[in-house]
């Protein structure tokens, strides 16, 4: 729909275009409008008054509730048996009772219009969460994840705690520690001994440590000792299961791993020898499916590059050999990734990202 003025300076245009010779037809290609809308704008009821259909009179929907209906709605929605429920139930209820009003999507429609679409009932309405934070990293050592799981003992009731610090771009645990109690300077102690592995004294871009808002992650012990390392903390959103899915999902593996013991940890000595030789494995024989199925030690230290060209060359070799076998042109793509994200926003998130760990807040 084109504005009154747009529509006259649109004829100005015309109109000096025809002055020195164009025709109609080409001005109305390139102006995008047709040839008979173009007189039509040129007369004088339409100079006058413009586009008349906004301001016409039409006819109400046959479909349209009456004001009775609409008054029935919300005496319905009111009443003392209804006035807790949305209209998802309010509608089936009468229709078990051989009364139809409207649909639910009209029953809707007039609560919001007379202000009582909120909240029904005593429960507390759902709390809308932030956005989560997004992170990413493009070397070792610019974001961590971490958390603590508990290990099962042969006694009931009693548990040990596992600490881990995971470097999300390679996958690597960094650090962890097993302990009889979970307390805020064992999170502490952790963080300090992957500062003093990792070296991070000497980088000139500390990590950024993601974690959950666990009381034992957030204390002011730990706080004391981030700052104290130059690293930056980072939480997940409160109730939000899945915002330290890398740290999650190391945990997943070590418990569905073969040695893990069913009936529970003996004691502490078990758990830790248990803990060292997975932490042992996962580092340096496990092939993650997130990094191409190299393993964490070999992108931690940048040797995945020669691991996946070899792989990519072996195979070339092999489709080289026998083409009839592969599908279309390419092979397996072996293509290192350069980057990864924590909790990405959106798609354009990690190919805006500048060369080094970006932290994005959404309000």
């Amino acid at each position: 729909m084109t504005s009154l003025e747009d529509r006259k300076a649109i004829l100005v245009s015309v109109a000096e275009a025809r002055a020195k010779g164009a025709r109609l037809s080409a001005i109305s290609d390139i102006v995008g409008v047709d040839v008979r809308t173009l007189r039509r704008w040129s007369t004088a009821e339409a100079l006058a008054g413009g586009d008349r259909r906004p301001s016409a009179e039409r006819p109400a929907p046959a479909s349209q509730l009456s004001d009775a209906e609409k008054a029935a709605i919300l005496e319905v929605a009111n009443q003392p048996e209804y006035a807790a429920l949305p209209p998802t139930r309010i509608v089936p209820m009468l229709a078990d009772e051989g009364t139809y009003i409207a649909s639910e999507s009209s029953f809707y429609r007039v609560l919001k219009a007379a202000g009582q679409l909120t909240h029904r009932g005593h429960s507390k309405a759902p709390i809308k969460q932030r956005p989560p934070t997004t992170h990413v990293a493009h070397g070792p050592n610019e974001l961590w994840a971490w958390d603590m799981t508990f290990l099962p003992t042969q006694v009931s009731g009693q548990w040990f705690y596992l600490y881990l610090i995971l470097d999300v771009f390679s996958r690597k645990v960094v650090a962890w520690e097993v302990h009889a109690t979970d307390d805020a300077d064992h999170a502490a102690k952790v963080v300090k001994r992957a500062a003093l592995a990792e070296a991070i004294a000497g980088q000139p871009i500390k990590p950024v440590l993601h974690g959950d808002n666990g009381a034992t992650l957030k204390a002011t012990t730990v706080l004391g000792m981030l700052n104290w390392l130059g690293i930056k903390p980072s939480y997940s959103r409160p109730r939000v299961s899945d915002d330290n899915a890398y740290a999650e999902a190391l945990f997943k593996t070590a418990k569905y791993r073969p040695e893990y013991p069913k009936r529970g940890f003996a004691d502490l000595e078990e758990a830790r020898s248990w803990a060292a030789d997975f932490v042992h494995w996962y580092n340096h024989a496990h092939r993650h499916s997130g990094i191409h199925y190299v393993t964490p030690a070999e992108r931690h230290d940048g040797r995945d590059r020669a691991v996946l060209e070899a792989r990519k060359a072996v195979y070339t070799q092999a489709r080289a050999r026998c083409p009839s076998r592969w599908n279309g042109r390419a092979t397996r793509k072996w293509d290192r990734h350069e980057q990864v994200t924590l909790n990405p926003e959106r798609d354009a998130v990690c190919p805006a990202a500048p060369a080094e760990v970006v932290e994005r807040h959404s309000a």
